[in-house]
């Protein structure tokens, strides 16, 4: 395929069709623990279709069924939404929320599979990645759903917002366990910036405002810009059905965020944030990869450094820093800590602005500062690492990291089985394509999906 839309080539060339392989082969040992589903999202167009933003390109999903050690099958599938038939987002009426790309992340929440695109309604899946349709929550879900939502390990229950440029701004949303919507709410404050993560801890919803917020003169398909007369902020939440009051905001440097590590409250009830960020020629980089603009580099992500805000509510003032040098994105962790003090954290690297550094899979220890960087080889580039908890765990990084690679040079793709302590290689599962570069997705344990049997 010949472009000059570096978000339809390299890495990121579009496979032309779906596809389904049984009894993949299979190097080393799969963990008998990993009995389930890896599930991909990413942005993938049909062929002859060139979308004016990365983002725009109709959402696919990648699966690799594994079952007491055996890869059982792979299989892709577009996810079917009106949008893959060219149907419009804006209408006579307003928005259509299931005109949705449906193509940035896919979780699993009370037996449901859902792709999500933060501008729109997710979409349920079966388990074999058929589309059912656009998912409403039984009505009660009139705004978008953002594509992070979190899920509370404590409580199950699912905490996610929906965003829009226009009043209101923000909107919060809590499913319960099984995914009924028990509690929505306007938050008060918020404004027309991008909103694309968040995070909970176990008292508080942190909400992050950054410097990219709506710009009508943007005609890309995605109506967002840097602007410098847009504050940055952190908006700090009590969680519970009255929290939406005592919402407080607290300004930071400009900046824009897409994801979040983790956050929570540390020994002196301050709120602790972090996640890579870029600044204003990070974004410009970015978006200019996203557009296939010149005065781009080579990578979306070449800018991005993890930064560390602080929130002290009593004093009401936020210390902020940037922690690391290394150009990151997708973070991870192991979610029984997800929104606790964790101590160990994951991200893929990418080469920065002049080029510098590798593809890799990065392991934080924030209790010692220190760093460890696997390197996945030449023109190879994992997709985001995804943590699964080995049976008996007894420390945090007690388990495995998931990760689909992406090889140039043999325009081939492995699934990874890496020792989430040492980062070792402990198995590789051969797939029978090479799977373009995505964004985000989920392990779905068997345990997840009741009565599975196939």
């Amino acid at each position: 395929m010949t472009t000059d839309k570096p978000y339809l080539s390299g890495h990121y060339t579009p496979v032309p069709d779906e596809l389904t392989a049984t009894e993949l082969t299979v190097e080393g040992t799969l963990p008998p623990e990993l009995t389930g589903r890896l599930l991909r999202n990413g942005h993938n167009p049909k062929p002859g279709v060139t979308p004016t933003h990365w983002f725009k390109g109709s959402g696919m999903v990648h699966g690799i069924r594994l079952r007491e050690g055996r890869a059982e099958w792979y299989r892709n599938r577009w996810v079917h939404t009106p949008a893959l038939d060219g149907a419009p987002y804006m209408t006579e009426r307003g928005p259509d929320l299931t005109a949705s790309p449906a193509g940035t992340h896919i979780i699993e929440h009370g037996g449901r599979l859902l792709a999500l695109c933060e501008a729109n309604l997710p979409f349920e899946l079966t388990r074999e990645l058929e589309t059912v349709g656009a998912h409403d929550f039984g009505g009660k879900l009139r705004t978008a759903m953002t594509a992070h939502p979190k899920q509370d390990p404590v409580t199950g229950e699912l905490h996610f917002f929906g965003s829009s440029p226009f009043p209101p701004f923000l909107t919060y949303h809590v499913a319960d366990a099984k995914g009924e919507i028990v509690h929505s709410a306007e938050i008060p404050g918020a404004s027309a910036s991008l909103k694309h993560d968040f995070a909970i801890t176990r008292h508080h919803v942190v909400f992050i405002e950054g410097n990219v917020t709506f710009d009508p003169t943007e005609h890309s398909g995605i109506p967002y810009g840097w602007s410098d007369r847009q504050p940055a902020r952190i908006g700090v939440m009590p969680r519970g059905a009255d929290g939406a009051r005592g919402i407080r905001w607290f300004s930071i440097e400009p900046g824009n965020m897409l994801h979040v590590s983790n956050a929570y409250e540390d020994g002196q009830g301050r709120v602790v944030l972090e996640g890579p960020t870029v600044d204003r020629e990070g974004f410009r980089l970015s978006w200019n990869w996203w557009v296939g603009a010149p005065g781009r580099g080579t990578e979306p992500n070449a800018r991005s450094y993890t930064r560390r805000w602080v929130t002290d509510l009593a004093a009401g003032t936020v210390d902020e820093q940037i922690i690391d040098d290394l150009a990151v994105e997708f973070p991870t962790l192991n979610e029984e800590y997800l929104g606790v003090e964790n101590r160990y954290q994951y991200a893929v690297s990418f080469p920065d602005e002049k080029g510098f550094g590798r593809y890799g899979i990065v392991k934080y220890d924030r209790t010692t500062g220190g760093r460890r960087i696997r390197e996945i080889g030449d023109a190879r580039l994992p997709s985001e690492a995804v943590f699964v908890p080995a049976d008996g765990a007894t420390h945090e990084d007690d388990g495995y990291l998931l990760t689909v690679v992406s090889d140039l040079k043999q325009d081939a793709s492995q699934l990874l089985v890496l020792d989430a302590a040492g980062l070792d290689q402990i198995a590789t599962v051969h797939l029978p394509r090479r799977v373009p570069a995505g964004i985000h997705g989920s392990w779905v344990p068997d345990s997840a999906l009741e009565g599975d049997a196939g």
